[in-house]
This record gives structure tokens, C-alpha cells and sequence, in this order.
């Protein structure tokens, strides 16, 4: 038997990981159509079936399986193996793979990837923006971005943000029109607009005073996954919306919003973490990003906010 070169392992790897030849694709680089000719021909040289395909799914045979347990540790130390070259650089080199929530990526890592790149121009970063939580040891990232309450206890995690404040937003318009509510239990005669999560269920409204938490059940027009058509609906007076302050930051800033229940806030939410596995030695650019997060890290002073009480 040939044996089989190092692409086509790897693309295997990457297609029986993800469960799809297009995630796999983007992961390597390449056309789907190239990555499904290279486990074609993987499985050409091994004479085995490794990947059961339908026009729905994706999944490993039982060999496949069997190659996929067997080739992860090697393609480890294969990798191990050239990056530990690196100390012989003068400084950090290599692809770091994250995996970010939207609101750390856009209000996190954006204001900061720009200079960290500059200052490291032999690190590439790859981002893939991903709502729902990810293993990042089985889809092989080198670290991952999430609130702190969803990072497993296995994971050695770095604080790089603080707590989010939660505000309750809504525009001049609406509440020229139907007033501003007193209380949250006045929520429910009111347009509200809500986001659902990627499992399906709706984000409640939480409250708070006095140390006393409570949720109110609320009903509305729109119901989003993503926070920039909420906000736009917001703006045009489609209704109020609840969600982290730093989202609607320039829209109270200029007037288009202003908060109210302000004296109702519930508490913020949890501040995000770069994680990453316990279990692997750390890579000189992950190290580096993390020694680079970690010192970029600082309190923001509280911003004023107009608000309606």
C-alpha cells in the first residue's frame, strides 16, 4: 500500500472533525471540491471506506473512526514538532485559531487585533465568530472567547473585560408617544422587542433592587438573533429593548436612545475570558495573545447616560 501524504490526512482529520467538506474547506484553505478529492483518494490508497456522506450528513465509518483516534495524537506532535523551531525566532510565529461570540468580537478583539498584529507580524490570527459554545479542543482551536460562567472548569481562563452593565433602552419617539414605563411590571402594556438564543429559547428580561432579582414576562413585535436589527427597530420607535450597554452606546450618546427603569437595572453580565485547554503546552503565539489581552485589559470609567426616570 502507498502511504498517504500529509493533505490527505488532513483533510480527513479536518472532514471528520467538523462533520462537513465545506467547514472543512474554509478550516484548510481550500475548494470543497479539492477536499473531497483528497479523501477520495485517501480512501483509494487505504482501500477502505472512512466517510459515510449524504446529502445531509457527514460522518466517520467505524474505520474512520478508528483513523481519526489514531491520527489526532500524530498530527499533535507533527505540529509540536515545527513550532518548536520557534525558539530559534526571534519572536512569536504562527496561525492561532479563535473561536468568539459576536459581542467580544466586536467589542473585545476588534479595537485590539489591529495593533496586536502590528506588534506581532509573524502571528495570523483566525477568528470564526460563532454564537453557539464551542469545544475548542475537539474542533481544534487554540482558544476560545466566552463569558466566564461558560468556560469549563478544565480550562485555564484569563479575564480580558469586565462586567457588562445591562441597560433598558428606548427612543425619544416611542416614549413621546406611549411614556416611559415606572416599574418593570408596567413591561407587559408596552412593545418590547426580544432576542432569542441560538437553542432556541427567548432571553428574559431580568430586574433588580435591593438585592431583590425577578424576570418579567414581556411581549412585543420583533424577535431577533442578532442585536443590529433590534437596535435599528429600537431607533425607529418600534419599541424597548434590554441588552448590554456597550451595544447601544452610540445610539444613547447621540439621543437616539435613552434608557429608563435605570434605577431597575439588573446585574451586569459577566465579563468575557480567553480560554484555552489545560491539557496542551502553550504555543509562543498563544502565549503571546494572552500576555497581550492581559495587559490591554483595564477598567473603563463609567460613561454617563442619558436616561428617563
Amino acid at each position: 500500500m502507498i502511504v498517504p501524504g500529509f493533505s490527505e490526512t488532513t483533510a480527513l482529520v479536518a472532514v471528520l472533525e467538523l462533520k462537513s467538506f465545506t467547514r472543512a474547506a474554509e478550516r484548510l484553505g481550500l475548494s470543497p471540491a479539492r477536499v473531497s478529492e483528497l479523501v477520495r483518494s485517501l480512501e483509494g490508497r487505504v482501500g477502505v471506506r472512512l466517510v459515510e456522506r449524504t446529502t445531509r450528513s457527514v460522518a466517520a465509518t467505524q474505520a474512520g473512526e478508528r483513523l481519526l483516534e489514531r491520527l489526532r495524537p500524530l498530527l499533535d506532535e507533527y505540529r509540536a514538532a515545527l513550532e518548536s523551531l520557534n525558539e530559534f525566532r526571534s519572536e512569536a510565529a504562527g496561525t492561532l485559531r479563535l473561536t468568539v461570540p459576536p459581542p467580544a468580537a466586536d467589542f473585545v478583539l476588534a479595537p485590539l487585533v489591529g495593533r496586536f498584529l502590528a506588534q506581532y507580524p509573524a502571528i495570523s490570527l483566525d477568528v470564526s465568530v460563532d454564537r453557539a459554545f464551542v469545544d475548542i479542543v475537539a474542533a481544534r482551536f487554540d482558544a476560545g472567547i466566552r463569558p466566564g460562567e461558560r468556560v469549563a472548569r478544565d480550562m485555564i481562563a484569563v479575564r480580558i473585560s469586565d462586567e457588562m452593565p445591562i441597560v433598558l433602552a428606548a427612543s425619544p419617539a416611542y416614549v413621546e408617544r406611549h411614556g416611559a414605563p415606572k416599574t418593570p411590571q408596567e413591561l407587559t402594556r408596552h412593545a418590547c422587542i426580544r432576542f432569542r438564543q441560538p437553542t432556541g429559547a427567548l432571553v428574559p428580561w431580568r430586574f433588580g433592587k435591593k438585592r431583590r432579582q425577578f424576570e418579567v414576562q414581556i411581549d412585543g413585535p420583533l424577535t431577533a438573533t442578532e442585536a443590529g436589527i433590534a437596535i435599528a427597530a429600537a431607533t425607529d420607535g418600534a419599541g424597548l429593548i434590554q441588552l448590554p450597554a456597550s451595544y447601544v452606546a452610540r445610539e444613547i450618546a447621540d439621543g437616539r436612545l435613552l434608557t429608563v427603569l435605570a434605577d431597575w437595572a439588573p446585574p451586569p453580565v459577566e465579563g468575557f475570558f480567553l480560554y484555552y485547554s489545560s491539557r496542551r503546552q502553550m504555543r509562543p503565539p498563544l502565549k503571546a495573545l494572552v500576555d497581550f489581552l492581559r495587559n490591554a485589559y483595564r477598567r473603563p470609567s463609567a460613561g454617563r447616560h442619558r436616561h428617563v426616570d
